[in-house]
């Protein structure tokens, strides 16, 4: 706030004193929870609210909205003033582009949530949607506002709902800077991105105090609900970063992928990568399927300037999932990952992929399917946690689905497995197979034991005759033209023009209309 507004009321025009008086107030909201909490917030290695509202939009873009909300609630200690109710709101521009943005006041209350809190979100929110505008929300709450009791509750109520009914409509963006517990995970675990800082961010429905008196179990906040934990073993978290300026500029990387809204396309950002033909790809994928490799390395070859945002790195890492651009247009891409589990499917796996499907199609992103599946992975485990209704998810997602679909099959593709990954059965609008593709009911190993087994046991060379029996399987059945002649494979392509392919193939789908049976909506199994 400028210095010039430094006079007495008492000496200034009833104009000018009413102007500097709001001033006043307004510069008495910008300190929060004061001087002496900033610093705390600082000393933990954390901004403050409307520093890292700074960070994470356009330079002198930002406008606030409704500072002046004060909670109506004076008892149980609650008479203490709470500038701007704890949590800053309003809206500005990232890239150059409208986004709604709520960013928690640790300062003030611990950004603990009561009803006038929630109703700052609230109208932020509904303005996002009304406007088809993201919503960003950056979380650093003590939970819900105890002295006010259940309206607080029904505060985060208010919250939940419009997280839900917006859900498909606007991209929504959670940040957890702070502690997160309580019905306060919930919001964020309904909108489509949680991002989390490393050591200062935790989130959980309990903490470490309620556990160990109902179970006896011994753990630190950070053990239980930080970043690391939430981004490799429950998958809650979508992105973690070392530091809230890195959090809040992976933030605004994701952003430049997105749409505003469901009804528009995500912007084209061109480079000056005009690559089609690329030598390297021949090489990447090993011919022989037992050896493994990393197919991120394939997929950054494949996007425009090898720059690939992948989401979910550190969870069910034998998916790969994430967003990249072909000639400027936004994409979602999915992969197998055969260094881990020998890419095949399983039950975080199903999870994550079926959710990014939705994602991408809500908001008019093109899918491209990097094929290379063994099948579901088997295992009692497995069976057991429900691999079926959960493998399902991947059936459900990709056959809803209405945006663009292109698969390409590098190396293999069995079973359930070949079906679900977005074959031609359920919808998709391409599939390209490299030369090398085996496209079959499973492997030519299993299949021979099967198909030969009589012919093996009675072999006078058993082993011999199970390696010849398997060659000539694969020779006769392990190849990309069975499928090709039946129409279920639309080209089979030399590896070093995929990224001419897909080029060709995303130019000749832009226009894509498709529709689905008018209903209420579908039922996923959950």
């Amino acid at each position: 706030m400028s210095n010039r507004h430094t006079h007495t009321y008492t000496q200034l025009a009833p104009m000018d004193a009413k102007i500097e008086e709001m001033y006043e107030r307004k510069r008495k909201i910008e300190l929060g929870g004061g001087e002496k909490r900033i610093q705390a917030q600082h000393d933990k290695g954390k901004l403050t609210a409307r520093e890292r509202i700074h960070l994470l939009l356009d330079d002198d873009t930002f406008v606030e909205l409704n500072a002046f909300v004060e909670h109506r609630a004076h008892h149980l200690g609650l008479d203490a003033e709470a500038p701007g109710e704890g949590v800053v709101t309003g809206y500005g521009k990232i890239h150059g582009r409208l986004v709604y943005v709520f960013a928690q006041d640790f300062t003030v209350f611990g950004g603990a949530l009561g009803e006038m809190h929630a109703q700052k979100i609230v109208k932020v929110m509904d303005l996002a949607a009304k406007n088809g505008a993201p919503i960003i929300g950056l979380n650093d709450s003590g939970g819900a506002r105890i002295q006010e009791g259940v309206v607080s509750l029904d505060g985060y109520g208010h919250i939940f709902y419009r997280n839900s009914i917006y859900s498909g409509v606007i991209p929504q963006i959670s940040v957890i800077m702070g502690p997160c517990a309580g019905g306060a995970v919930y919001s964020p675990a309904i909108t489509d991105f949680v991002f989390m800082v490393e050591k200062t961010s935790q989130m959980f429905i309990t903490g470490p105090k309620v556990i160990e008196s109902v179970t006896g179990e011994k753990i630190s906040a950070e053990e239980l609900g930080g970043a690391r934990v939430h981004a490799s073993k429950s998958g809650n978290a979508h992105f973690i970063a070392s530091s809230e300026p890195e959090v809040l500029d992976q933030v605004r990387r994701l952003i430049s992928y997105l749409p505003q809204n469901n009804e528009e396309d995500p912007p084209r950002i061109y480079s000056k990568d005009d690559r089609g033909w690329i030598e390297e790809l021949k090489e990447i994928v090993p011919f022989e399927g037992t050896k493994v490799y990393d197919v991120r390395q394939l997929i950054e070859l494949i996007v425009d300037d090898q720059d690939f945002m992948e989401v979910q790195p550190d969870f069910a890492k034998n998916i790969v999932i994430g967003f990249g651009r072909i000639q400027g247009q936004s994409v979602g891409i999915i992969a197998n990952q055969p260094k881990v589990m020998a890419g095949g499917l399983d039950i975080n796996s199903s999870d994550k992929l079926s959710r990014f499907i939705r994602f991408c199609d809500c908001f008019n992103i093109p899918l491209i399917t990097f094929e290379d599946v063994t099948g579901f992975f088997p295992g009692v485990n497995q069976e057991h946690g429900g691999i079926i209704r959960h493998g399902a998810k991947i059936l459900y997602a990709y056959s809803e689905a209405t945006v663009p679909k292109i698969t390409v099959i590098l190396r293999k593709a069995y079973g359930g497995a070949y079906v679900a990954l977005n074959s031609k059965a359920i919808g998709a609008d391409i599939v390209y197979a490299w030369p090398n593709a085996e496209i079959a009911v499973m492997g030519p190993e299993g299949a021979a034991n099967i198909i030969y087994a009589k012919e093996i046991q009675n072999s006078d060379n058993p082993a011999e005759t199970r390696a010849k029996k398997i060659a000539e399987y694969r020779e006769r059945y392990a190849n990309p033209y069975i499928a090709a002649a039946y129409g279920m494979v639309d080209d089979v392509i030399d590896p070093r023009e995929t990224r001419l392919k897909l080029i060709e193939s995303l130019e000749m789908l832009k226009n894509k209309r498709e529709s689905r049976p008018a209903k209420k909506h579908g039922n996923i199994p959950l």
